[in-house]
């Protein structure tokens, strides 16, 4: 996708619908004992192909799922998608973590795991075979299934970058 593309999606234009992946509770040692805030991983989509991720901080849960949402918002992607899953095989990356997305055939369903199944559900692919390899920190799985669905192409925009007919990409 180009970064007009995406830059164009106005999520105070589309109705979003949010996911919390993951809460932690993290500690800071000061002087008098440990004081504890919350760290939040949350997924905004609507279903349709649109998908973002965001993280928030706060002493408060409610708060950082409040920031973290607010930060999805401003970070979406408009993701391609044929029949109800991917358009072609994909693997994304982020640091430890390693996602595979494979299409599937009409009434297969999401199979992935926690983080990868709620930014598959949240973009709107409901036929998907997905395999987390490495790391399974939902915040490094969440940006690698982002990272995978950022890197997808429809058959319509392979056609237009390769100056070719669209019949053509899929005959070779």
């Amino acid at each position: 996708m180009s970064q007009a593309n995406i830059k164009s999606i106005k999520a105070s234009e589309i109705e979003l619908f949010d996911r919390v992946v993951a809460i932690k509770r993290v500690a800071k040692v000061v002087k008098g004992g440990r004081r504890f805030s919350f760290s939040a991983i949350v997924v905004v989509g609507d279903k349709k192909g649109i998908v973002g991720y965001g993280l928030g901080k706060a002493n408060e849960v409610s708060d950082a799922v409040t920031k973290a949402i607010d930060d999805a918002k401003k970070h979406l992607i408009k993701v391609p998608i044929i029949k109800d899953t991917v358009p072609h095989e994909m693997e994304g990356k982020f640091c430890g973590s390693k996602v595979l997305l494979k299409p599937a055939a009409p009434g297969t369903g999401v199979i992935a795991g926690g983080a990868m199944r709620a930014v598959l559900e949240s973009a709107g692919i409901t036929n998907v075979l997905a395999k987390s390899k490495g790391s399974s920190n939902p915040h490094n799985v969440v940006k690698a299934t982002i990272d995978a669905l950022s890197k997808m192409r429809d058959p319509k925009t392979v056609a237009e970058h390769r100056g070719v007919s669209l019949r053509k990409v899929f005959n070779g």
